[in-house]
């Protein structure tokens, strides 16, 4: 997040992630930064492991379509932050019926990525936590879970 955090560094990794293989060029040409800036930046954005150049063209890797997407989800949600202030005003005690909320989900959001993420979660109910844990772990735990039969 670091290597995307400033403006400039921002604008750089939205326009590689908006064009397919941009070269340097392309990319001095369009964002208006100095060769230092420029180089400096695109330093970070690849030893984050967001960006990868080939050829000399420069494009997301996996990861950083992954986090270009979350990016986007977040400047969406920015976007309607006002909308999501009065959904929580409204529903605040979790007294209001989730239909109800529902209902008031649909008529404020337009954006189905976070009409999803609000409707689908469950508000009363706390989530699982993640788990962490590689298969060996979790075979090694079922494994110790069964009762020895004799």
């Amino acid at each position: 997040m670091r290597a995307i955090s400033d403006g400039m560094a921002l604008d750089l990794y939205k326009t590689i992630a908006n064009s397919n293989g941009a070269t340097g060029e392309f990319l001095q040409a369009k964002i208006k930064i100095s060769r230092k800036q420029y180089y400096s930046r695109l330093s970070n954005m690849a030893k984050a492991g967001l960006i990868k150049r080939k050829h000399g063209r420069y494009s997301l890797t996996t990861f950083g379509r992954v986090v270009y997407d979350s990016e986007r989800s977040i400047e969406n949600a920015y976007n309607i932050f006002w909308k999501l202030k009065a959904i929580d005003s409204i529903g605040v005690s979790n007294e209001l019926p989730k239909e109800e909320y529902s209902k008031i989900v649909e008529a404020l959001i337009d954006n189905y990525d976070i009409k999803d993420i609000l409707v689908k979660s469950d508000r009363t109910t706390e989530r699982p936590p993640v788990m962490n844990k590689s298969k060996r772990e979790i075979n090694y735990q079922n494994a110790a879970k069964v009762e020895k039969v004799s």
